[in-house]
């Protein structure tokens, strides 16, 4: 179990928060209109809702269960190890997968500064990714101070964008409401699982609270509120103000900017953008690392390949630039990688319906699962990436189980 550090309710919403509203929020809404026109705020809306049910349920499994494991642990407890090895297979591999995608919405802002398009673009994945990989080699660490920062740049660069745009909304670019049909709004919201994964860290923070059962039901609701209007308020500023301009956008938070302000804040954006950017793919390829070292001295990966924090930060920076050069566009990409955290919190709140007891919370994580079951059937097809990689944990460990040598437990 974590050593508690005294977390407030206010510095764990906070942290909430930062860790929900991620980077792909500066080009979330271009995709999800693309996807559906103007009906994607029906979409950002359902995601919206179903975070309070989702977000509820690992609240409730940190309270009662405050552990740093998160979502991992809770899988071991309710359904053995190798669940739990699933769990971090999935979660590991979707990094390296994910991290092209997340440079490539900071990629848009850039290109539209300097233009060069897709060059532009790679050249731009290169040296943020390149930089953190380095800044984990040797050890280096954004601090906990400037990560906060970096969260508060992103909400008040978000809020700004609102208050610009509002002079400029037109209720006409609402219509034709669904172009491409109602199905579109499925689409959309298997997209924007991308910009709602994170109410996983809930759970992984509660044993850093002051008193867990009082506190993490409080910094919940205080996070699911300020998200929630948060990405609500950008998503229908976007469509309103944007309109049919919006799909097709690179840099929607810039050209909301520039209608609202004018001025060079396309340049501004796209420097806040790379430093937002640069800041969550370190934190990752830190935190993945630590997690293929963990996976791999548990016998749930190969020692050989990812035993050591430098093979595995290894594997996980060439793997991005693998993926980075897989002739995939940017919409099949991102769902590649919210099907692998969609499948993560189907497992975590399957967890909680054996693990918390009968009641509000209960019925609550029985909702939540079945949204997120819906939500991995929206991904279509690319969903059986996540299937695949579960599976392929699976069959290792069941290998290694014939051969002698057994998956532990972990903790």
């Amino acid at each position: 179990m974590t050593a508690r550090t005294d977390l407030s309710v206010t510095q764990g919403a906070a942290l909430s928060v930062g860790a929900v509203l991620g980077t792909g929020l500066i080009s979330l809404p271009a995709l999800a209109a693309e996807a559906a026109g103007p009906a994607s705020l029906v979409a950002w809306l359902a995601l919206i809702v179903l975070s309070a049910p989702l977000a509820w349920t690992f609240a409730a499994l940190g309270a009662r269960y405050p552990d740093a494991g998160g979502v991992a642990t809770y899988a071991g407890m309710a359904f053995g190890p190798r669940v739990a090895a699933a769990v971090g297979w999935t979660f590991y591999f979707a990094v390296p997968l994910g991290a092209p995608v997340a440079v490539a919405f900071t990629g848009g802002y850039v290109s539209d500064v300097l233009g060069g398009g897709r060059v532009t673009e790679l050249a731009t994945f290169l040296v943020i990714v390149g930089t953190a990989y380095v800044m984990n080699w040797f050890g280096l660490r954004i601090s906990g101070r400037v990560q906060v920062v970096l969260s508060i740049s992103l909400v008040t660069m978000l809020v700004v964008t609102v208050l610009a745009a509002l002079p400029h909304l037109r209720r006409e670019h609402l219509t034709p409401f669904a172009p491409h049909g109602w199905s579109g709004i499925g689409a959309a919201a298997a997209l924007l699982v991308w910009g709602f994964a994170g109410w996983e860290a809930l759970s992984s923070l509660s044993g850093e609270y002051r008193n867990p059962r009082r506190d993490v039901p409080r910094a919940t609701l205080i996070a699911v509120a300020v998200v929630g209007v948060l990405y609500l308020a950008v998503a229908t500023v976007s469509v309103l103000a944007l309109g049919p301009a919006l799909a097709g956008s690179r840099a929607p938070l810039a050209d909301l900017l520039a209608i609202g302000l004018g001025g060079p804040v396309r340049t501004l954006t796209a420097v806040i953008a790379v430093v937002l950017t640069l800041g969550a793919v370190n934190a990752y390829f830190a935190g993945s690392s630590r997690l293929g070292v963990a996976l791999a001295d548990e016998g749930a990966l190969p020692a050989r390949v990812f035993g050591g924090r430098h093979r595995s930060l290894t594997f996980i920076f060439l793997g991005g630039i693998a993926a980075a050069l897989m002739p995939l566009d940017l919409h099949t990409a991102a769902l590649l990688v919210t099907g692998c955290f969609t499948l993560v919190y189907v497992i975590g709140t399957a967890a909680a319906l054996r693990l918390l007891p009968p009641g509000w919370s209960r019925l609550t994580a029985g909702v939540a699962f079945a949204a997120v079951v819906g939500l991995l059937w929206l991904n279509g097809p690319t969903a059986l990436l996540s299937l695949v990689i579960a599976g392929g944990s699976l069959v290792y460990q069941w290998i290694r189980v014939r051969s002698g040598q057994p998956v532990s437990p972990g903790r």
